[in-house]
């Protein structure tokens, strides 16, 4: 699991090509060079020289890592792709990503985990986006911290975008729009959220892709600008639409 960079300018440090070029950031740059993962023309090179326009830059992310926090459990997994830097799977609903203390040995994490074992993978387990228990859909694995951190990066930066597609009980009268609603726990639970003007800031867009209307739902797609808990679910609710089920997709750009 090698990366490799063709150097295209002079007078630049290697430390600020790999910041400003790889976006690789100053905790992971410290375990690179502390682990001897960074080459120039296949040799170890002090990342506060200057390389030369033309040098080959490889970081190798071969490296053991150690991932005993999590019990490998066999699963079924739906992998729907991989490489050697990502892994994508369907989650099924009823099914938790992280383990806890509830679902310490069959979470989604667990499986990855057994997963990375059987085909001789060291990792730590790095899930890049999270859903709910009860929320089927894509989870994308990150296979090292790099790309968790370059995938993270954009999703900040919206250049790949989420989308969920819910079935809600009820027909909308406005067929698309944005709740704007702010959204917090509620008093004396740890898992309820509801709508407060104490709450934190949450924005979700909402498109009505179809009505069935003899079975009172309809079929919406929804985009997150926040990422509350339950959020979803809270503002379908705030506009008198009950949500009931939901299916994550995950689109790159």
């Amino acid at each position: 699991m090698q990366l490799q960079y063709t150097i295209n300018s002079n007078n630049i440090s290697l430390n600020s090509i790999l910041k400003t070029k790889l976006y690789v950031s100053e905790r992971l740059l410290y375990k690179l060079i502390r682990l001897n993962c960074i080459y120039i023309n296949g040799k170890n090179f002090d990342t506060r020289l200057m390389p030369k326009s033309g040098d080959i830059l490889t970081i190798n992310f071969d490296y053991e890592e150690d991932n005993s926090n999590i019990i490998p459990s066999k699963m079924n997994l739906n992998i729907i792709y991989e490489d050697e830097w990502l892994l994508i799977v369907k989650k099924n609903a009823g099914i938790a990503v992280h383990p806890s203390i509830l679902h310490y040995a069959d979470s989604l994490s667990n499986g990855i985990r057994f997963y990375f074992d059987s085909i001789g993978l060291k990792k730590k387990i790095r899930p890049v986006n999270r859903l709910d228990k009860n929320t089927s859909g894509i989870v994308v694995f990150a296979k090292c911290e790099y790309i968790q951190e370059y995938l993270s990066l954009e999703m900040q930066k919206k250049i790949f975008k989420k989308y969920y597609l819910c079935i809600c009980e009820g027909v909308f009268e406005n067929k698309s729009g944005t709740i704007d609603l702010p959204i917090s726990r509620k008093e004396n639970s740890i898992i309820e959220r509801h709508i407060s003007e104490y709450g934190q800031h949450s924005v979700t867009h909402y498109e009505v892709l179809k009505e069935l209307k003899n079975l009172n739902c309809s079929l919406v797609k929804c985009s997150l600008e926040t990422g509350r808990t339950h959020q979803i679910r809270v503002h379908m609710s705030a506009i008198r639409s009950s949500f009931t089920w939901g299916y994550f997709i995950w689109l790159f750009f």
